[in-house]
């Protein structure tokens, strides 16, 4: 009896893990939707290939190289032995199946490269975007990675879970590297043309589809149950899916907190209620509480995301007068409000400690950004990173992909 209620909670494990997965991967589209909604109808079908070709590169590479560098004794290359069961003939029999564990790590590493996308929409090339993705997949983010869930030291110097280290979901190991690989490529790349006036003027460039964007937001609310409630990693016992419910649960409060601050904050500095910023707020608020869902109250989920909605109404008006152009926010959201997510952990989790989030989130963002600005000048000096600028007035979706996403909308040339 012992031995099937044992291979009952493994099956309902890995069904469990499977399915956290799939809503993560169902997040890919929300990005896609988000993105397209917020650029301009004439890079529309651009930033939808990227989205959909940074996920196929992402998984493709993590497969090849990526795990194994992440997750060294649990991988190899190309995944050899992965399919075995992970119970039978193990000292440690794991609780779930392996392959599972690589599916749902391996949306996390297409999560971050998401990040990328919007950051550097409408200058950016489509094929200098992917060899970056290659990079960032294969070897960037599974080497920071392994420094965190990995549990190896930082280049033998340090062990980040020794010094008080905690990130339950990513706010800083997904969520902030993606921002911090998205800035180093915006400082090389530019601002898009005519987004700031030589007077020091700041032109608003709006997205071409708002119910896309807010199809692509929800979208992103519902994938991140599985993001958050996959990280709890188990739900066949009392504890562990008691865990679970506790982790939706804030969640949700978060990203309600996050936009109705947003939207409150928007209001009282634009006198109008601004979809864009509460969209973002929403998303600042799951950013917010994803270092630490499991251990917050209800009403401190809800504040806690209600700071990241005020946080990154602010950031993004920082950022443009820095003249880092950002079309969708992302590393306001992601890695401005991430910080502040690994910055909330102690508050409610007493395993970690101040001290040992601001080493991790420095030692994250100084990789990521530090070996990101190596590779995007690399390419910038060899293949270049910016399209023309008759190619960026026409938009990157005839000069990168050769079709529009609305040609019946637009006049031919004469």
């Amino acid at each position: 009896m012992d031995g099937q209620l044992i291979e009952l909670a493994y099956a309902l494990d890995t069904f469990y893990f499977l399915m956290c997965g799939a809503l993560v991967m169902w997040m890919a589209a929300g990005f896609a939707m988000l993105e397209a909604g917020l650029v301009r109808s004439k890079n529309t079908t651009e930033i939808l290939t990227k989205n959909i070709s940074l996920f196929a590169v992402a998984c493709t590479m993590y497969m090849v190289c990526g795990y194994h560098i992440m997750y060294a004794d649990l991988g190899d290359l190309l995944l050899r032995g992965i399919t075995g069961d992970g119970a039978t003939g193990m000292e440690e029999p794991s609780t779930y199946a392996p392959s599972a564990d690589f599916y749902f790590q391996v949306v996390f590493v297409a999560t971050a490269m998401s990040i990328v996308s919007g950051a550097v929409a409408e200058r950016m090339k489509l094929w200098a975007f992917l060899a970056f993705a290659v990079v960032m997949t294969g070897f960037i983010y599974p080497m920071e990675g392994s420094w965190t869930w990995g549990g190896q030291s930082v280049f033998g110097l340090y062990t980040l879970g020794d010094l008080g280290f905690s990130d339950f979901a990513g706010s800083g190991i997904v969520h902030m590297a993606g921002a911090s690989a998205a800035l180093a490529g915006v400082l090389l790349l530019g601002a898009r043309k005519g987004k700031y006036g030589a007077d020091g003027s700041i032109n608003a460039i709006p997205g071409a589809n708002l119910p896309m964007a807010t199809l692509g937001t929800f979208i992103l609310w519902l994938g991140w149950f599985g993001f958050n409630g996959g990280s709890v990693l188990a739900t066949a016992s009392v504890e562990s899916a008691n865990a679970v419910a506790v982790v939706f649960l804030n969640t949700n409060a978060a990203a309600s907190g996050g936009l109705i601050a947003a939207l409150i904050v928007a209001r009282f500095m634009f006198g109008k209620a601004d979809l864009t910023m509460a969209l973002n707020g929403a998303l600042a608020g799951l950013v917010a509480i994803t270092a630490e869902p499991s251990t917050p109250t209800a009403l401190q989920a809800t504040l806690f995301g209600g700071l990241g909605g005020v946080l990154v109404v602010f950031s993004i008006l920082a950022l443009d007068k820095l003249k880092i152009d950002d079309p969708v926010g992302a590393i306001s959201v992601h890695g401005v409000v991430g910080l502040l997510g690994l910055l909330l952990v102690p508050l409610t989790n007493d395993a970690s400690t101040f001290s040992g989030q601001l080493i991790g989130a420095a030692t994250i963002f100084i990789w990521v950004f530090g070996a990101s600005a190596v590779v995007w000048s690399i390419l910038k000096s060899t293949m270049g990173i910016r399209v023309s600028q008759e190619e960026e007035f026409d938009g990157v979706d005839l000069s990168e992909c050769g079709m529009e996403a609305y040609p019946e909308f637009v006049s031919a040339k004469s």
